[in-house]
């Protein structure tokens, strides 16, 4: 488990950090999500509430795994699709009872995209940490659920897609459906309303408002660099060693068997003066919710000189912070450290979600995934941000979802990285380097793709010859 930064020269690093828009923040986790395993569910249900109209809608639940693998609650969604009494009309959502305890029970209504005769609503019922795993075979038990018109007029659910009234006793129900890890797996969307279906993967390369480079350039002073709305940072300041210079200079581009490839290369030589870190960051805050992905390279040694440096390696999406503790700053990150760092004794990569933070004293909201093992060599990254969940994929497997508690309110530049925590993973004076190469960076707008839809986009891009294109608009 990470330890939160101590002294006060760091949390001051931090601090400045964010107010640049230019680093991935570290500090203790404040909740934390393992990767989830991949399983396969069933959905049974049944109504407390059958008639053709009602005071409230009763949709009673049992989920049940019948994958071979454990699955985590908290990274399980319900559908039950119904349709509006009036365009107007809003709703409220209750639990009567679950065995697994309601206050582990999440119920929230979204609109359908593309709405039918049955339904153009949808009420999504999630999970808490609390509400545990199901093993192989396992179910949640009974969740007797409902819910109601908020001003308590009566409802119509005899039109309510996911509605049966004769449904009195527990069965399978298709017309319901169940995401894993933002993956369907189980039941039929209203036509047209597939949940992790927002575009198809042939989609022609402009498809969406999209972000795609592929860093074709010929070095840190191309001036393409920042006509394609990106910096390379030289201004001083945290994260990392004090003293250290973000040295522009050490961004470089070359292409490897073809393909173009950013590289960020991070050295020192045991001293604050001697140490050089890296970062290229987009000038524009403008991205918010949608798919983030990119393809990046982590070194897990030095590539010359003594190995032991507490590097951390990033790709990461940020906002300022307006104020200690502001509810509106954001931060997602994918943070890799090879030789460990923050009370981490070896490898590690981290996934965090921030809410919100105060320098001093230190004071942090945020979630986070982690898996202790090396990540060295080429890993395709992706985060997705909807309206109700954050989640995370490392070569198309899911590494793990955070809550909507944590989801964004303002939009954010997209950054890479590389940089020292301190000196004292490796105190020798000799020179030593790192690098983290980038392949390319990918950010849809207002859409979630699957990790196999990211990858025809970028094949679509690359047989298109398209190496460069901003259509995201500036907020």
């Amino acid at each position: 488990m990470s330890t939160r930064p101590t002294s006060r020269r760091t949390r001051a690093a931090l601090a400045l950090t964010a107010l640049l828009g230019g680093a991935a923040l570290a500090g203790l986790p404040a909740t934390t999500t393992a990767a989830a395993a991949d399983g396969a569910l069933a959905v049974q249900y049944r109504t407390g509430s059958g008639g053709a109209t009602a005071d409230q809608s009763e949709p009673w639940f049992k989920v049940r795994n019948t994958g071979s693998t454990t699955v985590q609650l908290s990274q399980v969604r319900i559908r039950y699709y119904f349709k509006a009494d009036s365009p107007n009309a809003s709703y409220r959502f209750a639990c009567s009872w679950a065995v697994r305890g309601c206050s582990a029970v999440t119920g929230t209504f979204g609109t359908l995209a593309h709405p039918t005769a049955t339904a153009d609503r949808y009420l999504e019922i999630g999970f808490t940490a609390s509400a545990g795993s199901l093993a192989p075979g396992a179910d949640t038990g009974d969740m007797q659920l409902r819910f109601h018109r908020a001003d308590w007029q009566t409802l119509r659910q005899s039109d309510d897609y996911s509605f049966d009234g004769a449904r009195t006793s527990y069965a399978d129900w298709d017309k319901v459906t169940a995401q894993l890890a933002g993956a369907t797996v189980w039941g039929t969307a209203p036509e047209g309303n597939d949940p992790t279906d927002p575009t198809d993967p042939t989609d022609p390369p402009g498809g969406g408002q999209t972000l795609f480079d592929d860093f074709d350039y010929t070095s840190h002073t191309d001036p393409a660099i920042s006509a394609h709305g990106w910096s390379v940072r030289s201004n001083s300041g945290g994260p990392g060693v004090p003293g250290a210079t973000w040295d522009p200079s050490k961004v470089t581009f070359s292409a490897p068997g073809g393909n173009s490839v950013m590289n960020l290369e991070t050295s020192t030589a045991g001293t604050g003066a001697s140490t050089r870190h890296t970062e290229v960051l987009t000038r524009s805050t403008k991205f918010r919710n949608g798919t983030y992905a990119a393809r990046v390279r982590f070194s897990d040694t030095p590539k010359y000189g003594p190995d032991g440096d507490r590097v951390v390696q990033t790709f990461f999406t940020i906002n300022d912070l307006k104020a200690p503790m502001a509810d509106d700053y954001a931060e997602y990150d994918f943070e890799y450290l090879p030789n460990g760092g923050w009370g981490e004794p070896s490898n590690i990569l981290y996934t965090t979600s921030w809410e919100t933070y105060a320098p001093d004293p230190w004071q942090a909201v945020n979630q986070h995934s982690e898996s202790r093992q090396s990540f060295a060599g080429w890993h395709d990254l992706v985060v997705t941000i909807d309206d109700s969940a954050i989640t995370y994929y490392v070569d198309g497997r899911h590494f793990g979802t955070h809550d909507a508690a944590y989801l964004p309110e303002r939009p954010m530049s997209i950054n890479f990285n590389q940089w020292l925590i301190d000196l004292e993973g490796q105190t020798s004076a000799t020179p030593r380097a790192y690098d983290q190469q980038v392949d390319y960076v990918l950010h849809v707008k207002d859409r979630v793709l699957t990790p196999a839809q990211v990858t025809a986009r970028i094949d679509a891009y690359r047989a298109a010859g398209t190496s460069f294109v901003d259509e995201v608009p500036a907020p």
